[in-house]
């Protein structure tokens, strides 16, 4: 299925280490957020077919700074900080942690946000909090199970299943979906695009109203 948006021609635009230093806040904004080494650099590299487009470290918790790459003017995909790695100072998980919550709650441009889970794993109660912050803050969600190709196709409905009915602000409350990812299996990767291209086409409605 074609997507409205060609994200091959993505480009890395800036990083910056806090919202104080952000650039402009216009157009529209799609987030990925997770834990350390859950696989989000690697989303986004197979979203757009560039191999180092986003810095996948060989150490958790190497995404220190947000990330800004632009798909067209005015349409941008943010990698937030990882979170959550044991090994990272208590006080730098919490600034990382104080600095994604301060980008939801204040970047105006930001439509939506993508959240990954490893699949193999429980739910983290750092991905918990994110998704009731963004919940909180009418911001719909997309939460991608990863490393799908890690375990067998039983499991991953099962898992699925499960986090359909364990997220709290999926019962009746907030704009919460779930998938199943996997970006070397390129699993879900069409679902991402078109969840995508509703994000960035409707707050481009949004925006000609105002």
């Amino acid at each position: 299925m074609s997507s409205k948006y060609n994200y091959h021609i993505t480009h890395f635009v800036y990083s910056a280490p806090c919202i104080s230093n952000l650039f402009y806040d216009r157009g529209i904004e799609i987030a990925f957020a997770g834990s350390s080494n859950v696989g989000k650099s690697s989303a986004i590299n197979i979203l757009t077919n560039q191999k180092n487009l986003a810095r996948t470290g060989k150490k958790p918790g190497s995404t220190k700074l947000i990330n800004f790459f632009e798909v067209e003017p005015g349409i941008r995909l943010v990698d937030l900080p990882g979170y959550g790695y044991a090994k990272v100072p208590v006080a730098l998980k919490s600034q990382w942690q104080y600095g994604i919550n301060e980008y939801l709650q204040k970047r105006e441009s930001l439509k939506g946000l993508v959240v990954l889970i490893d699949i193999r794993h429980t739910i983290k109660y750092l991905d918990k909090c994110i998704i009731q912050f963004a919940v909180e803050l009418n911001l719909p969600v997309f939460i991608l199970l990863n490393k799908a190709d890690k375990i067998t196709a039983c499991a991953r409905q099962a898992q699925l299943n499960n986090v359909r009915k364990n997220i709290p602000s999926i019962q009746g409350k907030g704009d919460v979906e779930v998938e199943i990812f996997s970006s070397w299996q390129m699993l879900g990767v069409n679902k991402l695009k078109q969840k995508l291209d509703s994000w960035f086409s409707s707050g481009r409605k949004i925006n000609s109203l105002i």
